[in-house]
């Protein structure tokens, strides 16, 4: 297996925020071409990853949809940080921390409008990590 850790500057607003190019740049370095799996891990207790398509709002909306389902309000028992700081330790059940992604002739075998994303509610920390790993068939 193949893996590396990629920084992302999410700053501090909620974010969703496209992994695409990352992963085919490290797949161009380490699959060689191969068949395999793609993992993509985010090794934090408040933030996932998604596939979906980008742009034409869909983010925007997934964003509105988590302000929905989890408000920053004074609810959550989880209470450190920013006001409702505890949504972000919630959000990780609706939207895991990883995604495994197909890998075929070295490429990601994404639908025609998938891309991978990062996604963050957690203003309290402007810089993630992401695991990126490489599994050959």
């Amino acid at each position: 297996m193949e893996s590396t850790v990629i920084e992302v500057k999410t700053g501090r607003s909620e974010v969703v925020h496209d992994l695409t190019e990352e992963c085919a740049s490290f797949l161009r370095e380490v699959a060689g071409g191969r068949d395999g799996l793609l993992h993509v891990f985010v090794p934090h207790a408040t933030a996932g990853v998604a596939l979906i398509e980008l742009g034409a709002g869909s983010d925007d909306d997934l964003l509105a949809a988590l302000r929905d389902l989890l408000p920053a309000d004074d609810r959550w028992r989880h209470a450190h940080g920013s006001r409702g700081h505890g949504r972000t330790h919630v959000m990780p059940a609706l939207i895991a921390p990883y995604a495994t992604v197909p890998v075929l002739g070295g490429d990601m075998a994404l639908g025609t409008w998938q891309s991978v994303a990062m996604v963050d509610l957690n203003v309290d920390n402007p810089v993630r990590k992401v695991r990126l790993s490489f599994l050959a068939g």
